[in-house]
Formats: structure tokens, sequence, C-alpha cells
């Protein structure tokens, strides 16, 4: 089992930036994907982004079409830590944003075999 932690949540104002740390533990594995998801009050939770773990497929990358070119995933192997920066933030973006691990390359919740207790995020109007 990875025990995943996440910080770096907080309150920002539209147009503002948060930069989210997910610090993975235990069990690691060298063939897998680590991902973010969000899940705001009242709605399932959703994707936001994935990145493979596996050396050998280098840092591949994938965002959900609400969070493209706003923002960005990046792992530090050495720290086993996975980074979210998110930039030019909306209301929209509310949510608790979740870290998880898993070994499918997924956009889905049932791909993902360990998973933080999340951080909320809250962005103002």
């Amino acid at each position: 089992q990875v025990q995943l932690v996440e910080s770096g949540g907080g309150l920002v104002q539209t147009g503002g930036s948060l930069r989210l740390s997910c610090a993975a533990s235990g069990r690691t594995f060298s063939n897998g994907f680590m991902a973010w998801f969000r899940q705001a009050p009242g709605k399932e939770r959703e994707f936001v982004a994935h990145i493979s773990v596996s050396y050998w497929r280098g840092a591949s990358t994938n965002y959900a079409d609400a969070v493209k070119g706003r923002f960005t995933i990046s792992r530090d192997a050495a720290q086993n830590t996975v980074i979210l920066q998110m930039n030019s933030l909306k209301p929209e973006d509310t949510a608790v944003y979740f870290c998880a691990a898993g070994r499918l390359r997924s956009t889905k919740t049932d791909d993902y075999d360990d998973w933080g207790q999340g951080t909320q995020v809250t962005v103002s109007s």
C-alpha cells in the first residue's frame, strides 16, 4: 500500500495560483501513474491530471479539458512527490483535491488503488 499526503490547498482569488504537493511513502512502484482528482460539493469526483511514474515512459502526462493550459503536473522522483501547479484559477476550480496512485493509464477513479485524504482549494470571485 502507498501512503499519500496532500498539501498546499487554500483560499485564492480568481486568476491566482496555487501549488499542490503529494508526498508518497510506503510501497513504491516503478510502473504506474499518479493522478490528481477533485470533488466539488454535490458532484462526483472527477479526473484532473495524471503523470507516469514509469522510468521508461518518461514523465508522460494527461489533463482534463477543463484544466488544460492552466494546470501543470510534474514529479520529483527523488522525493517521491507529485506537484500540481494551478494557474489562472477560476471559481469553478473550487473543490477538494485528491492525490491517487494506480497502475493503469486511466481517468477513472476505480482504476486507482491508493488515495490521499484531500486538500481544500477555494477560489473566490
